[in-house]
């Protein structure tokens, strides 16, 4: 009996220490982690000045400062562009008149050359103007004395009025000189030579004053579209020699010059577009095509950042940037691509020799809107 009791205050008092330790390990690593979490940094608010944190790199393992600097850019400015039609070189051939449509000649994709009949109409409106030509030259013809007023002809008057319809109505100067008879189908010729871009004539379809039929464009030039960065306006200029090149003729280069350079800037990429006119032997170049231009320049500088260094949020990029005496201001940055890994190009937001946070953005992303009393 005795030898039991022993036994039973021994189990007992083993189940204790047993308890005891295991207390003593969880309240330890309640320690610890409590310990290891990083506290809520102070909020630093200036009346004009922007808003910061109190935090120690020490408080955020792994994170370190990296410094914003300076490359230097090469002689050569590149930039991706996009192939159109110089509108300049484009023309559309539109109905004048009420009517309908007869016959096409032409669909798309052909080429045409200039006064080459494209589409022929059927309208009573050419039947009545050519007809009042041909009276307004038979009256002229029996008149023969001229008949003044005011030291005008009134005769041929009418006559060139009557042929300054046709010409309104679309017809050319040679098929009005060939005008015998009144009749309702006219004919409409190609206004230049080229490639027919666009086709809306279908044979028997109704027209109106104004509706588009052909648009017809050539590709002897063409118009290459390209960004560039704000920053390197300085180092382009209007009548600048640039080079083509496109994935589709990669042993072709296509000169140009640059023709024009947009007067605004694109707030949210900080570029602004340039238009290049552009030679285009046996017309390889076609419009959508992309190409990469280079133009010849003086070299220049560009600010770079460590990729780490940045987080995106809702709309825009963020930096932490030391303030000094362990303050950090967030500041949003433009960024641009970038050739070489890892890093990206500074538009606007950051200078040379800034410092700011690297490698654990994320974590002090967090701290800082928990100092805002926000959920990251």
């Amino acid at each position: 009996m005795t030898t039991r009791i022993n036994l039973g205050l021994a189990f007992a008092a083993l189940a204790g220490l047993v308890i005891t330790a295991a207390g003593c390990r969880g309240e330890s690593a309640t320690h610890a982690a409590q310990s290891e979490q990083a506290a809520i940094p102070a909020l630093i608010r200036q009346v004009g000045k922007p808003e910061m944190i109190e935090l120690s790199l020490s408080a955020v393992p792994g994170a370190r400062f990296s410094t914003v600097r300076e490359v230097e850019l090469p002689g050569v400015l590149e930039t991706t562009g996009q192939v159109s039609f110089d509108d300049r070189r484009v023309s559309t051939i539109v109905s004048r008149v009420q009517g309908r449509i007869e016959q096409t000649r032409v669909s798309l994709w052909d080429n045409v050359h200039r006064g080459e009949p494209i589409v022929s109409l059927y309208s009573p409106d050419f039947m009545t103007a050519e007809a009042e030509l041909l009276q307004a030259a038979t009256t002229a013809k029996l008149t023969g004395k001229p008949e003044m007023t005011g030291g005008v002809n009134l005769a041929e008057s009418l006559v060139t009025a009557a042929k300054r319809k046709l010409e309104l109505l679309g017809m050319d100067d040679a098929d009005i000189a060939a005008i015998k008879a009144p009749a309702p189908v006219v004919w409409m010729r190609a206004p230049i030579g080229g490639t027919v871009v666009e086709k809306k004539a279908i044979r028997g379809g109704a027209v109106n004053p104004g509706d588009e039929l052909y648009s017809l464009g050539t590709l002897e030039d063409v118009w290459i579209t390209g960004d560039i960065y704000e920053d390197d306006l300085a180092r382009i200029h209007v009548g600048q020699n640039l080079d083509a090149v496109t994935t589709a003729y990669p042993n072709d280069v296509f000169h140009g010059v640059i023709a024009r350079i947009s007067p605004g800037v694109d707030p949210n990429t900080h570029t602004l577009q340039i238009r290049c006119e552009v030679k285009n032997p046996g017309l390889k170049l076609k419009p959508q095509m992309l190409a990469r231009v280079k133009i010849v320049t003086r070299p220049g500088s560009a600010l770079v950042v460590e990729q780490d260094a940045l987080i995106f949020e809702t709309n825009g990029y963020y930096a932490f940037v030391d303030a000094g005496a362990n303050r950090i201001e967030r500041r949003e940055v433009a960024i641009g691509s970038w050739s070489e890994k890892g890093y990206a190009r500074v538009i606007a937001g950051l200078k040379p020799g800034d410092r700011v946070i690297t490698g654990q953005t994320i974590q002090v992303n967090a701290l800082w809107h928990e100092a805002h009393g926000e959920s990251s």
